[in-house]
């Protein structure tokens, strides 16, 4: 009996990149290209098909260029170094090498890896397919549920909704309430000032969700 599960997995290939490049040394191939984090994400990448054991498995990555977001709010990402030379040489190797394993990359122009990611997983819960997102992004903690686990695999966790509400202080439905709350310095969003995540938690507990 197979014991491929028919569950669809998708990877943040954006954060698999950047995970790669700063823990890799600076390998270079025979003509002194920089190959340092193709290797990791391609190591990266089998285990973690070894590990989930799935037949359905893509890999997103964040397109060049602006998003909605940055016309939303031009400041959007603007506290953020820009990517260096030596990691922004090796995108399309990657690529390329994703491509030769026989994975599907996906890279929207418009829209950032996470919107993708959540796009598909809600459509797969609606073919009545669980999904595991893997990724560090927090903001797709607010997709979990019964269906739909976050995994981090550099600090080895998966989040179901319970794992959700220890992290967070909320469940994954007032996520967005909570980010919107406290900010998220990542991305140089400003949250209320003088909220932090005790006092979001609270008032969200309180209060509830202006969406609910």
């Amino acid at each position: 009996m197979s014991t491929v599960s028919e569950k669809l997995v998708l990877v943040d290939g954006s954060s698999y990149l950047y995970r790669a490049f700063h823990a890799m040394p600076n390998l270079t191939n025979s003509r002194g290209e920089a190959t340092g984090a193709v290797y990791g994400v391609v190591n990266m990448l089998r285990r973690l098909i070894k590990e989930q054991s799935t037949t359905f498995l893509a890999v997103v990555f964040d397109a060049p260029g602006p998003t909605f977001r940055d016309e939303l709010y031009p400041q959007y990402k603007a506290n953020r170094p820009p990517m260096p030379d030596e990691l922004r040489c090796q995108i399309e190797l990657v690529h390329k090498v994703i491509e030769a394993l026989g994975l599907p990359l996906l890279c929207i122009r418009g829209v950032e890896a996470d919107d993708v990611m959540g796009t598909l997983a809600v459509a797969a819960t609606r073919e009545g397919m669980k999904t595991v997102l893997v990724s560090g992004d927090k903001d797709l903690a607010q997709l979990v549920d019964e269906n739909v686990v976050l995994m981090d695999t550099m600090k080895d966790i998966t989040y179901d909704t319970t794992g959700v509400e220890q992290k967070f202080g909320v469940p994954p439905e007032k996520i967005v309430d909570f980010l919107a709350l406290v900010g998220d310095t990542a991305d140089n969003i400003p949250g209320v000032p003088k909220v932090g995540p005790k006092t979001a938690s609270k008032w969200l507990k309180a209060f509830g969700s202006w969406m609910m």
